[in-house]
């Protein structure tokens, strides 16, 4: 069960079937990415794209934020259907477009620009090299975006290209890269 921290549903508990392949992102990690991310953007003027979107708990704090424009993927058809049920619910269906379909694929595939590009992939994922570099290769981040990327805490993705900091929360990272050299 996920909670949503912040906006028009806040505290809102969202609780997902228990045969979902999936790994929510913990409510204090969640908290402190968007007391981050709160610094960098005015949420209701951006555009999301969540890339690995499990239950779409990250999606729906976007959305109960005001965000108007979120695209989540996700490769799971359960994953899918309970994001587009519970985004119906909550009347996040206009503003939250959802995609089936492998993260990789659809990055190759896509060609809009987001302000800010979230992927939580599982701990296990290996492909984080090509991740981030079809991401800027496809110019998907716009110039003063985000790319963040959750991981556990052991992996190091500093050495990758546009690499910008690294914030751990417990047993949680989060890897932020930016096109530009000061994202103050």
């Amino acid at each position: 069960m996920t909670r949503i921290i912040s906006g028009k549903f806040r505290g809102k508990f969202i609780k997902a079937p228990l045969n979902l392949p999936v790994r929510p992102t913990t409510d204090f990690a969640k908290e402190a990415l968007f007391n981050i991310l709160n610094n960098h953007f005015y949420f209701e003027e951006i555009s999301v794209l969540d890339l690995f979107a499990g239950t779409g708990n990250l999606s729906y704090e976007f959305a109960s934020r005001g965000c108007t424009s979120i695209t989540a993927v996700d490769q799971n058809p359960k994953c899918c259907n309970f994001i587009e049920k519970t985004s119906q619910s909550l009347g996040f269906d206009e503003v939250l477009e959802m995609h089936r379909s492998e993260a990789l694929d659809f990055i190759k595939r896509d060609y809009r620009q987001y302000d800010l590009i979230i992927a939580d992939p599982p701990y296990d994922y290996s492909d984080y090299q090509n991740l981030v570099d079809q991401v800027f290769f496809k110019k998907l981040l716009a110039e003063d975006g985000f790319l963040v990327i959750e991981h556990d805490r052991e992996t190091d993705l500093s050495e990758l290209e546009n690499f910008y900091e690294l914030r751990k929360y417990g047993k949680v990272a989060f890897s932020f890269f930016s096109l530009s050299e000061e994202t103050e």
